[in-house]
């Protein structure tokens, strides 16, 4: 199976910055694996669009798939809360 490329925007990246160094360890090593498998266990798709959001603990990643150009992009990254 091929591997999907990562994007990360430039407003997630700034999250990611901000979130605690232990969850963001967390996060970053949930978002590698999506490479391998965009659609893992636990993701779940948003109704009305065409984003999934995927859970780390505490925190949220939103992001989008396109299966055509093999990538996955990574749009916002928050707590819970927030997301």
């Amino acid at each position: 199976m091929a591997s999907y490329r990562i994007l990360i925007t430039s407003s997630a990246a700034g999250e990611l910055e901000a979130t605690p160094r232990k969850d963001r360890s967390r996060i970053v090593a949930r978002i590698e694996g999506l490479a391998t498998n965009p659609r893992p266990t636990g993701s779940a798709k948003l109704s009305g669009e065409e984003k999934y959001r995927l859970r780390q603990g505490d925190y949220r990643v939103l992001y989008s798939i396109r299966d055509d150009g093999m990538t996955v992009k990574i749009m916002k990254i928050g707590h819970r809360q927030e997301v």
